[in-house]
């Protein structure tokens, strides 16, 4: 028999996919995850929050006595149930020393040639401006001419009445933007040291948004000391959450402190919109939110000198302590993870010494 010689049929070259391997659409998701998911976080959190205020249980006051003040402030609850809630005060001094003591939010008065909203906007700009807008018509619906009296203006530097806003969101962003940075260079040490840090640098942030908002803006007004020891307070809470929570989440702790602290801090906060102007899910978190916390505890330094706001400390301590419970935790966790690493590497060398022995 004869040999045949096969002679191989050349393959054909592959063209070149156009489209990228699978390994870089993974790992292009892995990336955008966390961008993805703050884009996502933010628009649920300021739009869920700010796209339709709507004033709820406003606490105002008709200014008279007798059975036809009585039935006007019925009649004014009876037509806005959920938006305002309507009492009646004997004189017009009475009303204004009640908004004053934040005890209502405005009180409507009249006599024959005009009528009077009392009004505090350090309080609250934003419920000042609702209950004008409430107020209002039904004054024109008397025909008569109004006056604005607003017995605790805000300064005239600060004419939005937002600056301890946008100081709270200054140290928000300075709190957890420095909670990486300490966990990441203090990942070695010992607990004391990472508090010995997270608090010396919760005492530079305070300084340096105190310093911006007093002397340079004049937002505050002689209470520069103890703006800046309760800023420290809140900043405090925030680094150790972050300093505590970064040995646990690894690369997604900026996007969970951002999740607390901007998302939720910023929207339940009350410096855009009061608590009785937010959705129910937003007014809920700001009952015991710790910028809503240092928000009004810096009102009452800064507008209502000599008024209490003990409760408004105690949850600004509560996030602070939580903040050190997280740092013990998470301390703890990385030891238990060290000695398991440990273990292992041990139980390993044992098991290539008895091979080698019994070779």
């Amino acid at each position: 028999m004869s040999a045949h010689r096969i002679t191989p049929v050349p393959v054909a070259a592959r063209r070149p996919s156009p489209w990228p391997p699978a390994a870089f659409w993974k790992a292009l998701g892995s990336h955008l995850l966390i961008p993805l998911f703050l884009a996502a976080g933010m628009a649920l959190a300021y739009l869920g929050a700010f796209h339709a205020p709507q004033p709820s249980n406003i606490p105002v006051a008709i200014v008279g006595q007798g059975p036809a003040a009585d039935v006007f402030a019925q009649t004014l609850n009876d037509k806005a149930p959920d938006k305002l809630d309507v009492t009646t005060v004997a004189t017009l001094d009475a009303a204004r020393a009640a908004v004053k003591d934040q005890r209502i939010a405005a009180a409507y008065a009249t006599d024959q040639t005009h009528a009077t909203i009392v009004v505090s906007t350090a309080a609250s700009p934003g419920e000042a401006s609702a209950a004008e807008e409430l107020l209002l018509p039904i004054a024109y619906q008397q025909h008569l001419p109004v006056t604005i009296d607003d017995v605790k203006p805000v300064p005239a530097d600060d004419a939005t009445g937002q600056g301890l806003f946008f100081l709270m969101v200054a140290l928000s962003v300075g709190g957890y933007s420095s909670a990486i940075a300490i966990a990441a260079v203090t990942a070695k040490l010992g607990v004391a040291w990472r508090i010995a840090v997270s608090a010396g640098t919760a005492l530079v942030v305070a300084a340096i948004g105190t310093v911006v908002a007093g002397p340079l803006f004049h937002v505050l007004d002689g209470n520069e000391w103890s703006i800046w020891l309760l800023a420290a307070l809140y900043v405090f809470g925030i680094v150790t959450i972050g300093v505590g929570l970064h040995p646990v989440l690894g690369r997604w702790t900026t996007p969970v402190l951002t999740l607390l602290f901007v998302m939720l801090n910023v929207t339940t906060s009350g410096g855009i919109f009061p608590q009785n102007m937010q959705p129910p899910f937003f007014a809920g978190l700001s009952t015991f939110w710790t910028g809503a916390a240092w928000l009004d505890a810096a009102r009452a330094l800064t507008y209502f000198p000599g008024e209490q706001f003990g409760f408004d400390g105690l949850r600004l301590a509560l996030w602070a302590v939580a903040g050190l419970g997280f740092i013990g935790i998470s301390h703890l966790l990385t030891l238990r993870r060290r000695r398991a690493a440990d273990d292992t590497v041990a139980a390993t060398a044992l098991e290539e010494e008895t091979a080698v022995a019994a070779a």
